[in-house]
């Protein structure tokens, strides 16, 4: 006779709160896939204001989970997953979150989530650029992009961080 046995998990709150926050980030980054672009790369980076939220309510640890969850489940919806664009995403994704784990150890008062976020953006596209020139494009051309793709940082990183801080400032994670 088989015995059964029953494993019982208990989600704490903390777990329930980076649950919600990575939902949140998914379906961001959905929309984020909806948004025509100009070029391949340049996307409003939404779902980059989750990471924020919960690198500055929950820690670093937070973030990455939140991050890699996201860009692994968003992925995997869009049919990407293991594609070029998602490798592109997860370069962008790693390039974010170094520059964001060395960042947030800074003083508060010249970091703040609008700093912050450019960082991340900065990263992000400097981390892709990087990807596609060493795998994808071997082509030094590939640097004649450098100025779009970094005004569009600019663009994207402080919205969303100005985003971020009102957030911040007016919810409770």
């Amino acid at each position: 006779m088989a015995t059964e046995r029953i494993i019982e998990l208990h989600a704490l709150p903390a777990d329930r709160r980076l649950a919600r926050l990575a939902a949140l980030a998914i379906v961001l980054a959905l929309f984020d896939a909806g948004i025509p672009t100009p070029l391949p790369g340049i996307k409003p980076g939404f779902a980059n204001i989750v990471t924020l939220l919960a690198l500055e309510r929950l820690g670093l640890r937070a973030a990455i989970a939140v991050s890699v969850l996201r860009i692994f489940a968003a992925a995997l919806l869009l049919g990407s997953l293991f594609t070029p664009g998602f490798f592109l995403s997860a370069a962008g994704g790693a390039a974010s979150l170094l520059g964001l784990a060395l960042a947030h150890r800074l003083p508060r008062r010249l970091f703040g989530p609008v700093t912050l976020s450019l960082i991340a953006a900065f990263c992000h596209i400097g981390g892709q650029l990087l990807l596609a020139r060493v795998w994808l494009i071997p082509s030094n051309g590939l640097g004649y992009f450098v100025p779009l793709f970094a005004a569009a940082a600019f663009v994207t990183g402080t919205l969303n961080g100005i985003m971020t801080t009102r957030l911040l400032a007016s919810r409770p994670l």
